[in-house]
């Protein structure tokens, strides 16, 4: 038994160093595992904090969080943080790219705030239930109407506990180099409690992580934090002037902090291969 444990101390260093297939994989375990454990950790501590489901939680969530990013050689060089600074409740959107870019939200999140997201998450162990407790809003993307009865939700319990949401307009993780069309649920949420939209864009994470061709290296990961668009007297015929507005925004600041060049088609992949 000794034997095998000194040749899997030996063996595991030498696979990092020689097969980026095994550090792909030994990096999302270890991602996955390590989140669980700190979910483990965040579930009493959040209950001793607010007793219950409640968004103050995520502030625990963040401080367990934040150091995860140097065990898998990452780094975030963010700018704009001072958009962040708004007061009250504001809803931001950003591009999504893989389950890392959980690390760039817990990089920056404002007090208050919380996020929407797929109802599936709910059902992930640990990290789930740290979700819930977290005040995160679930829903479900099979059923537009029950997202937009959620949505709708949402927009009163924002105004109601002045707190911050976090969306992913794409809807799903992407990860082809270019922005997919934009949702119109973070909009409409927006405009139904006039509250401002912020938009973040992290850059195309291809020059470090490709799911597909197993690499996971180290990399800097941008994270550009956009000036606020006011949503005050609009109304839902101003959502899709709104939805489209946004998009045009973020994929042309993605595609400038990515180092990929911008093509005149906005619903191409950029030309950058």
């Amino acid at each position: 038994m000794d034997a095998l444990w000194v040749f899997l101390m030996l063996l595991v260093p030498l696979l990092l160093l020689t097969s980026s297939t095994f550090v792909f994989y030994f990096k999302k375990c270890f991602y996955v595992a390590y989140m669980m454990v700190l979910g483990a950790i965040a579930i009493p501590l959040s209950i001793l904090k607010c007793g219950g489901r409640d968004v103050e939680n995520m502030r625990v969530v963040r401080a367990l969080v934040r150091h995860v990013k140097y065990f898998l050689g990452l780094r975030f060089d963010v700018s704009g943080l001072e958009h962040l600074q708004t007061e009250g409740p504001y809803v931001i959107i950003s591009n999504h790219q893989s389950s890392l870019d959980v690390l760039g939200l817990m990089e920056i999140l404002p007090d208050r705030c919380t996020m929407i997201a797929k109802k599936e998450l709910v059902y992930a162990g640990t990290v789930g239930i740290v979700s819930w407790l977290g005040g995160i809003v679930f829903i479900n993307r099979k059923k537009t109407s029950d997202a937009k009865s959620v949505m709708a939700d949402a927009a009163k319990t924002m105004l109601d506990d002045q707190i911050r949401l976090w969306v992913f307009p794409e809807g799903t993780r992407n990860q082809r180099g270019d922005l997919l069309p934009f949702k119109k649920g973070a909009f409409h949420l927006a405009v139904q409690a006039q509250a401002p939209i912020i938009p973040i864009v992290f850059s195309s994470y291809s020059n470090f992580y490709l799911r597909k061709e197993k690499l996971f290296n180290s990399g800097t990961i941008k994270l550009k934090i956009l000036p606020k668009i006011e949503t005050k007297g609009m109304t839902s015929d101003d959502v899709a002037d709104l939805s489209d507005k946004s998009y045009d925004l973020m994929r042309s600041v993605f595609l400038g902090i990515s180092g990929f060049a911008p093509v005149t088609q906005s619903n191409g992949p950029p030309s950058h291969h």
